[in-house]
């Protein structure tokens, strides 16, 4: 049977240790882009390989949480935090004596991809660690604080990495080792024990999902560099969709499959993970797409754009806790639609006070945003993983994971399309007003929007005026449409979810827990 939960201060030692354990993998979905200029110069990149410096490491997250959560409950969760810490920090201390020369792209490359699957290892077995740890009426509260600080801590990656990239940009990966030594000391004092439950490992279903997943979001990172007219684009995404498909008919028929398909007809864990997939169109692309702005329409350092994020983790977190503690009392539905509906008002807000190019007239908006994705993220996501609690934590979790992480590769791609025609199209109309022909405007907007990633970092002088202005205009239509997502998810969660609290239900699926788990003790 599921692992009882423990009592007394033990339980946040647990909580404490799982945090430190997860917040590599959420500083490193945004320190990284901080410091790619500084990479790609010192390192002599290709645009390309630049590119996958970053994208290596969401791909093979996404790939291979499904897996990570099947192996942490068959294996043993504590066995697979643990291993997971060692091998994302392994990893980022390679990561930052990354060689110059020929083989530096290889290697970078390489070992981000292994940082991926370290995280996709780790994050399942830590989450299914604290759900056993608290019981079912505490778990709001305690996966508020887990998700709010972890979360929070995607907002700290830019400011983090601004402030270390100025002194050296290999500093962006050592962080992690201090971070790991104090996850596995606390994992050390605290000894979390859970339940784990023996199978054998669907290798077919795990091939199936895993070149799903990368496939079709390989085409969806390529789309901004390629473009959407390249086939090999579309093909990418029907192809890893097929194979996606192909997973869940071999699933159906599989004795011990990777995922047991049916926890979707379960109607809360359904529509937790549609709401969940629609928010992360948003929640990540925030953070890229932010940073961007205040660097080149602001003027701001890279650390300075980091300090613009803050806010949106200030807000972030302290409605996390109040979410969570909503999710305690009255169940998931109100805090869910509530947050959604002010995340869709703080980005409409924010949208509207882009353009002034002061940051004085957007913080409230940034703080609104911010609040509104803590208010609902963190009951989504509990709610999420307590519904689904018949079958195993860690499972459900690779499930939740995958959606979140498969949706904000969609989101990077598509807002990304929709921020570089928009630039396009401003960048043409302000060179032709100041006389350049068409024809010869619509090429040179074409060429500015292609480098417009690089062009922030530094002051505002070095960047023209009417350029600021359009990125700005840009940036706004992006936020429009991250407003009108929010909307769809309030929509979607208002619709979908029934109202009050579950602990009756998931108190009855605890005990349908069946029998032969034992304790997980390495």
């Amino acid at each position: 049977m599921s692992a009882a939960p423990v009592s007394g201060s033990s339980r946040y030692l647990v909580l404490a240790a799982m945090i430190f354990a997860v917040a590599m993998t959420f500083i490193d979905q945004t320190i990284v882009s901080i410091a790619v200029p500084d990479i790609q110069r010192e390192l002599s990149l290709t645009t390309t390989g630049v590119q996958w410096a970053v994208n290596a490491y969401l791909l093979t997250l996404a790939a291979f949480f499904a897996f990570g959560g099947r192996l942490a409950d068959t294996v043993g969760h504590r066995k697979m935090v643990v291993l997971g810490v060692l091998i994302f920090a392994a990893a980022s201390a390679c990561c930052g004596f990354t060689p110059q020369g020929s083989l530096a792209e290889a290697w970078l490359v390489a070992f981000r991809a292994v940082q991926g699957i370290g995280g996709a290892i780790m994050f399942p077995a830590a989450l299914a660690i604290v759900v056993q740890n608290f019981a079912l009426r505490e778990r709001g509260r305690a996966l508020a604080l887990f998700f709010g600080i972890a979360g929070g801590l995607t907002a700290i990656g830019p400011v983090l990495g601004g402030y270390l990239t100025e002194w050296t940009w290999r500093a962006i990966f050592w962080v992690n080792l201090p971070v790991a030594a104090i996850a596995l000391l606390l994992i050390a004092l605290s000894k979390p024990v859970t339940a784990s439950r023996p199978a054998p490992m669907d290798y077919r279903g795990l091939a199936l999902i895993a070149s799903g997943v990368a496939l079709s979001v390989f085409g969806f990172q390529q789309s901004q560099i390629w473009g959407w007219s390249n086939p090999a684009i579309g093909l990418c995404i029907a192809a890893g969709v097929l194979l996606l498909i192909v997973f869940a008919v071999v699933e159906k028929r599989t004795a011990s499959p990777l995922i047991q398909v049916d926890i979707f007809r379960i109607r809360a864990f359904s529509v937790q993970n549609l709401v969940l997939g629609i928010s992360m169109l948003v929640f990540v692309p925030v953070f890229f797409f932010s940073s961007e702005y205040a660097q080149i329409s602001l003027g701001d350092s890279s650390a300075n754009a980091g300090i613009f994020l803050l806010y949106f983790f200030i807000g972030f977190v302290i409605a996390s806790q109040l979410g969570g503690r909503m999710l305690d009392r009255d169940g998931a539905k109100r805090p869910v639609v509530i947050g959604c509906v002010l995340a869709a008002v703080g980005f409409y807000l924010w949208a509207g006070d882009a353009t002034t190019l002061r940051f004085g007239s957007q913080q409230w908006d940034v703080v609104l945003a911010g609040a509104g994705m803590g208010f609902m993220l963190t009951p989504a996501s509990t709610d999420a993983v307590n519904r689904a609690s018949r079958l195993s934590y860690g499972e459900a979790t690779g499930i939740t994971q995958t959606v979140r992480n498969y949706a904000a590769s969609l989101g990077l791609a598509v807002l990304g399309t929709v921020l570089v025609t928009e630039l396009r199209s401003r960048l043409t109309d302000s060179l032709v007003a100041q006389g350049l022909p068409h024809a010869q405007a619509v090429s040179e907007a074409a060429h500015l929007s292609q480098v417009q990633a690089r062009s922030g970092g530094g002051s505002s002088a070095n960047i023209p005026q009417f350029f600021r202005a359009d990125f700005a205009h840009a940036t706004q239509a992006v936020l429009y449409w991250m407003a009108a997502i929010m909307a769809v998810a309030a929509v979607v969660a208002m619709i979908g979810l029934r109202p009050g609290v579950q602990a009756e239900i998931a108190a009855e699926e605890q005990q349908a827990q069946p029998t032969a788990d034992e304790p997980d003790r390495p």
